[in-house]
């Protein structure tokens, strides 16, 4: 399945602080932040529904996330 979301990630610095949660938490999963788009979009690719981990765990280190 692939996910889509809506983020406040808006930097490299910033995709550096989420990386290792997101690969410690989803190791099967494959993912990647579009920082040119207006809505800085992550895309993320697993074969189980993570939405709500995902957005709780961006949440949690203080970033905004909304599935679109």
């Amino acid at each position: 399945m692939i996910f889509i979301f809506k983020t406040n990630v808006d930097s490299i610095a910033k995709v550096k602080k989420v990386a290792p949660k997101l690969n410690k938490l989803f190791p099967n999963s494959k993912w990647n932040f579009d920082l040119e788009d207006c809505d800085n979009i992550l895309r993320f690719e697993s074969k189980e529904d993570i939405m709500e981990k995902v957005i709780f765990l961006l949440k949690v280190i203080g970033f905004e996330c909304e599935a679109l």
